[in-house]
């Protein structure tokens, strides 16, 4: 059984690996054990501070085989971003050039470096190593942070945003970022990204063009890949959207994917969740259906994916292995996320895509 459950200090070495096999472009597992290290004190703390922790809060979460121990992946929300560090998003609007003498109407796109997400939740550090991307890992390990927002609504920002990676090849060039890279910054994309990991930002609002870009100055391959996602990020923003996540035009300054935003009462996960109390059984009917279930602990987090029943009283059935996994006994609550055929439908597309 997979299991969802807040990061520990023993699980360094496996963060470490999954930085790396991240490859490029993924700023928030950078490659470097130090922030590495940040990384899982900060959650620690975070987790640990509970109904108080605010501002830089940053959560971050394992996924764990309760048979083999072994740790396959791990998914992160930041409380608010901005709140210390400045975030950084281009956003594609449009002007309107108009001469009535002329009789010329011209409509162009321009990208203006801002700001606008700043105090808003990220969801993040979204990563499943390839052996264990299979049956419901990914939809487990994406999904339940929905749950953590609606259990723990306090902790989080109304409007939650995932910024989703651009495109770019096998060796981490992007065409967005060439275009840059030639006329503002003598650094290539793996120096830049490596930088934002370590905290290093300042350079973006020293280097960055400070007035707006017209897009049509760009040349055609950067053009291209503007609010484009990786190959290997459709299935993720496919996710997202069933959620009702929008691309509102914002996207990342350095590789130009886009950055979606939903409120977070709206998400779909989260208004489709219910809470109620837990009765444990020794074991459930065979055809029972399957819910994505969390508990309702902050520092003891955690979610998995089991069967359930609902019986005459209205009380959540669980196995004993489920309870178990989850931390809980008969008369906790827990919070569910049923998954009727149509989302099993749509993890089984996400895994095929």
């Amino acid at each position: 059984m997979m299991v969802i459950r807040p990061i520990e200090a023993r699980d360094f070495p496996a963060l470490v690996r999954f930085a790396y096999e991240s490859g490029h472009g993924f700023t928030s597992l950078p490659k470097n054990e130090p922030q590495l290290q940040v990384r899982i004190e900060r959650a620690r703390q975070a987790f640990g501070d509970g109904p108080d922790a605010r501002g830089n809060a940053g959560f971050l979460f394992v996924m764990e085989d309760s048979e083999s121990g072994a740790v396959v992946g791990t998914s992160g929300i930041e409380a608010r971003v901005g709140t210390e560090d400045a975030v950084y998003h281009y956003h594609l609007s449009k002007v309107v050039h108009t001469s009535r003498e002329l009789g010329i109407h011209n409509t162009v796109d321009v990208l203006t470096l801002c700001n606008d997400y700043s105090g808003a939740t990220e969801i993040c550090t979204l990563f499943l190593t390839p052996e264990a991307r299979q049956r419901r890992n990914g939809f487990l390990l994406s999904r339940f942070r929905f749950l953590f927002m609606a259990q723990h609504p306090l902790f989080f920002a109304d409007t939650v945003m995932a910024e989703m990676r651009g495109v770019s090849d096998e060796d981490g060039r992007s065409p967005f970022w060439g275009w840059l890279q030639k006329h503002f910054f003598s650094m290539d994309l793996a120096d830049a990204v490596h930088r934002v990991g370590m905290g290093q930002k300042s350079f973006i609002a020293e280097l960055m063009p400070h007035y707006p870009v017209y897009v049509s100055l760009l040349d055609e391959a950067a053009q291209a890949v503007i609010g484009k996602v990786h190959a290997q990020t459709v299935p993720a923003l496919r996710m997202l959207e069933r959620e009702g996540f929008l691309w509102r035009g914002y996207i990342d300054p350095f590789d130009a994917g886009p950055t979606v935003e939903a409120r977070r009462e709206a998400i779909g996960s989260v208004a489709a969740s219910w809470e109620e109390t837990v009765t444990v059984v020794d074991r459930l009917p065979e055809q029972a259906p399957t819910a994505l279930l969390t508990n309702g602990e902050c520092a003891g987090f955690r979610a998995t994916l089991a069967g359930y029943r609902i019986d005459d009283h209205g009380a959540l059935q669980v196995d004993a292995a489920t309870a178990a996994a989850l931390r809980t006994e008969s008369g906790a609550r827990l919070r569910a996320l049923s998954l009727p055929a149509r989302q099993l439908r749509e993890w089984r597309e996400e895994h095929a895509a």
